[in-house]
């Protein structure tokens, strides 16, 4: 099988790349990435050396894509990924959507003209920010937990929020490039009979993660611990007590594996939630307890006025996945967090190189 995958040289692109090869030496793997990110050159001269033939292009323009092969597959990785991207003052509102939007745009044309599939990597940040930053929690064993009772909003149970949840603005621009595109992804499947999935991320975590508060909040605190960067706790009771699940990016192998081969399936089959769920979720108090016993305590700042589009409990229901094909999270999250700790450890600069300040 030949395979694209967009925004290779990122954390999640590229590791992909690697459990895609571990898993089968005969992949034809092809890659495409813009080199924008701080950290993702670091990853070039290993996929070469796995035999990754690399492409240095931008998704946003049609003649970066001309020179790439036919492929069987496309995984789109490709996009920021911030939640604050367009209103941060680091990138403009419309560089956002030229980016995820008009990027996914240029993918679809790209798999009409090849009559390729495509697996879009969407987020948990499609769905509607109001219900879900009122929601009643309480603080139990330093982590938000949702208070269960009539009031829930529909798509939301204690073990997370499903693919039923409401999708209705506002979900941020961030989350509106990628609701957009899953929209367009669906409908290029249709009209154009192209095997098209969606699978809606929570947090994605594991050694090798750019480190940074807006995306990779796992890796930059644990590296910030062990650097004894200053760390604060941000909105809400500035305790530290809001809640996100963590998924390890090579877990979604099987998941593909099987959308590759699933040929037609009902649309309503193709929008999936992928995360670690419940028991993979951790607040920001509970991943500091785990760095103090790793690497010796430090005192957290504290400033209870909130970010923009901040939620204080974000938990993927990933049961329909289950369901449908019969996916499931297999790292744990300890295994996750000591996967980065061990990272740090050897690569001491990595914050330097992936977030520069």
């Amino acid at each position: 099988m030949k395979i694209l995958i967009t925004g290779i040289c990122g954390f999640v692109g590229s590791t992909l790349a690697r459990a895609l090869l571990d898993a089968d030496r005969s992949t034809q793997l092809f890659g495409l990435d813009n080199f924008i990110r701080p950290g993702s050159e670091s990853n070039r001269a290993d996929l070469k050396t796995l035999g990754v033939k690399l492409f240095h292009g931008d998704l946003r323009n049609l003649s970066d894509l001309e020179t790439l092969p036919a492929v069987d597959f496309v995984i789109d990785a490709a996009a920021n990924p911030s939640v604050l991207a367009g209103v941060d003052g680091k990138s403009s509102s419309r560089q956002l959507v030229e980016h995820n939007l008009l990027g996914t745009l240029n993918m679809l044309e790209f798999c009409k003209q090849h009559g390729a599939g495509i697996v879009l990597l969407s987020t948990s940040r499609v769905y509607s920010i109001p219900p879900l930053a009122d929601l009643s929690v309480q603080a139990i064993d330093g982590a938000y937990r949702p208070v269960v009772d009539s009031n829930l909003p529909i798509g939301l149970t204690a073990t997370g929020v499903s693919e039923g949840f409401s999708t209705t603005a506002p979900v941020s621009l961030y989350g509106a490039t990628k609701l957009a595109s899953e929209a367009l992804a669906l409908e290029y499947g249709e009209t154009f009979n192209l095997p098209v999935f969606i699978n809606r991320c929570g947090v994605l975590a594991g050694a090798g993660q750019f480190g940074r508060p807006d995306q990779g909040i796992f890796a930059y605190w644990i590296n910030s611990w062990k650097q004894q960067r200053p760390l604060k706790y941000i909105g809400f009771d500035g305790q530290g007590h809001q809640v996100r699940d963590c998924l390890h990016p090579r877990d979604l192998l099987p998941l593909l594996q099987k959308q590759f081969t699933a040929g037609s399936l009902p649309v309503d089959h193709r929008i999936i939630n992928c995360a670690g769920g419940l028991k993979s979720s951790r607040s920001l108090r509970q991943l500091s307890t785990w760095c103090a016993d790793r690497y010796g305590p430090q005192e957290v700042a504290s400033e209870a006025t909130p970010r923009p589009f901040d939620i204080p409990w974000m938990v993927l229901d990933s049961a329909k996945a289950q369901n449908i094909w019969n996916w499931e999270p297999q790292t744990r999250t300890e295994d996750i967090l000591t996967e980065i700790a061990d990272h740090a450890d050897q690569n001491p600069d990595w914050l330097n190189l992936s977030a520069p300040l």
